[in-house]
């Protein structure tokens, strides 16, 4: 019987069937199984030890959530949700979508990857939604003719298009999983490689005097030109989202993105950024090493040299503030302030990214109470920068990158995930813009959350993996689980002067750390 319900979809009776479906899921609350991150990774556990056949009954009958911020009066989408709803009911479903985004290269050849071949887009279209995700991927950078030419050498991908693959699965916020991406899950969804290592900011074509391209800028702008043909002409958002480079190209471009679809008439799509893992500091690095490669060259003075090296680019308001310091556009704290398009923060605190520019490496032996203090001091700077932003989440773990890791629904900062935060972002926009996209501004500072909705969610507690929900740490040698209390040991952390610090009986911190508290 449910085999036939779904081979006979367009029959009125298989439109009942799935609206039954749907009122008897609905009640199915949005964030049931992110409400702490340690009993949904128990629960994967257990369906991971469960028989595959029992396993496979247990997914059939779970009730998912539905975004009805998606729907915005659209019977079109009402009913791709209850389609999407009834697939994930029956995997066995012979028109089960294929849920793969799809390589597409630019039609526009000029635009280029640093090699000259052909930049490109992967897409999964959710035909009847008008909201659009388009994700810039990150990877670090190179500088000059040297580095580049090492880059090219160990990490052609990030270079070429020669060897991507056809299809790609979307993960975290990119999945079309609704238990996985809980308010996102039915947007247009489309994932730009990046291949211009320029932090998606030049505009510069190879040519018979130039080993490379960095055109990171031009791709983008090309890449949304394409999808105006493809439905984003009547989109009501466009949600700019990257990690680590892709999160710096978010600040870099989100306001580029909506000028040019502002100047193209498309006045009615709201233009936001999600920037993961992209906010860096130009701060002094621990121990001051020469510039020789990307990794141990302090960010300001690799960016000061790549900048000119890529003829990288930068949001106009934000030049005309730091004339003749441009590069300074390339650091959050400094390029936020100048933007017009509302943009949501995600960034750790104690980010590895930044620890690693910083010359802080937290393999072999255990850390000295110089570099503790200095990554204690990282976390309270970053925090300050932060303090102005009204849309951000800041979780005190050891990571880098999180909004496609799968595990992005389970961390929580003072109790609300993510996707909760980023949901009542959405919200409080929806609220204060009544679609008129020229009013960017108005949209990006007057944010008030919704009540039991927080926005600006930062942790105070002040070392490294003090939230209970931070991901799982692996020893890098052995490739087994640490305890938090395992890894503050191992990072030289000392129980009895931390407690006297905070006026505390060291039993008692001992036994929150091993709590996970």
């Amino acid at each position: 019987m449910q085999i036939h319900v779904l081979r006979t979809w367009a029959g009125p009776s298989a439109v009942r069937s799935c609206l039954l479906l749907l009122f008897i899921h609905v009640s199915a609350p949005v964030e049931a199984r992110s409400q702490h991150g340690g009993r949904a990774q128990s629960r994967r556990a257990q369906q991971q030890q469960q028989p595959l056949a029992h396993r496979e009954r247990v997914e059939g009958a779970e009730s998912f959530p539905l975004d009805f911020t998606a729907v915005e009066g659209n019977m079109d989408n009402f009913m791709v949700q209850i389609k999407n709803l009834a697939q994930s009911l029956y995997p066995c479903s012979a028109q089960k979508l294929d849920q793969d985004m799809k390589l597409h290269f630019l039609k526009n050849v000029t635009v280029t990857c640093n090699d000259g071949s052909a930049a490109g887009y992967y897409i999964k279209e959710s035909k009847g939604s008008k909201r659009w995700l388009l994700f810039l991927e990150g990877g670090w950078y190179c500088f000059n003719r040297q580095t580049c030419d090492s880059r090219y050498e160990t990490m052609r991908r990030l270079m070429s298009s020669t060897t991507w693959p056809q299809t790609r699965t979307g993960t975290g916020i990119l999945s079309p999983q609704p238990e996985e991406n809980p308010h996102w899950w039915t947007a247009n969804m489309v994932f730009i490689p990046y291949c211009s290592s320029d932090v998606w900011s030049g505009a510069t074509p190879k040519t018979d005097h130039s080993d490379y391209a960095f055109m990171g800028s031009l791709i983008i702008k090309e890449v949304v030109n394409e999808l105006l043909t493809k439905g984003l002409d009547n989109a009501k958002v466009l949600l700019l989202a990257g990690s680590s480079a892709g999160g710096t190209g978010v600040l870099l471009n989100v306001d580029h993105v909506a000028e040019q679809l502002e100047s193209q008439g498309h006045r009615g799509v709201r233009v936001r950024g999600l920037a993961d893992s992209g906010w860096f500091l130009d701060n002094r690095q621990y121990k001051l090493t020469d510039c020789l490669d990307t990794i141990s060259c302090a960010p300001t003075e690799a960016i000061k040299r790549g900048i000119r090296y890529w003829g990288g680019l930068v949001p106009e308001s934000c030049r005309q503030a730091h004339v003749g310091e441009e590069w300074k556009c390339f650091f959050g704290y400094k390029v936020f302030p100048t933007l017009k398009s509302p943009v949501f923060v995600v960034q750790w605190l104690f980010d590895e990214a930044q620890l690693t520019v910083d010359n802080i490496h937290l393999t072999g032996q255990p850390v000295n109470e110089g570099q503790w203090r200095y990554i204690q001091n990282l976390a309270q700077e970053l925090r300050s920068t932060l303090r102005h932003v009204p849309a951000m989440f800041s979780p005190a773990c050891l990571s880098h990158e999180l909004i496609t890791r799968p595990y992005w629904v389970d961390i929580q900062v003072k109790g609300t995930s993510l996707p909760r935060a980023l949901h009542c972002w959405d919200r409080s926009l929806q609220d204060n813009n009544h679609g008129n996209g020229s009013n960017r501004n108005q949209e990006k500072h007057k944010t008030p959350p919704v009540r039991g909705c927080p926005l600006h969610l930062i942790d105070s507690c002040p070392w490294p993996h003090c939230n209970p929900t931070c991901p799982t740490i692996r020893d890098q040698l052995t490739g087994q689980e640490m305890s938090v209390i395992q890894f503050l040991k191992h990072m030289g952390f000392d129980v009895q002067k931390m407690a006297q610090q905070h006026g505390m009986d060291p039993k008692k911190l001992l036994g929150m750390l091993n709590n996970g508290s």
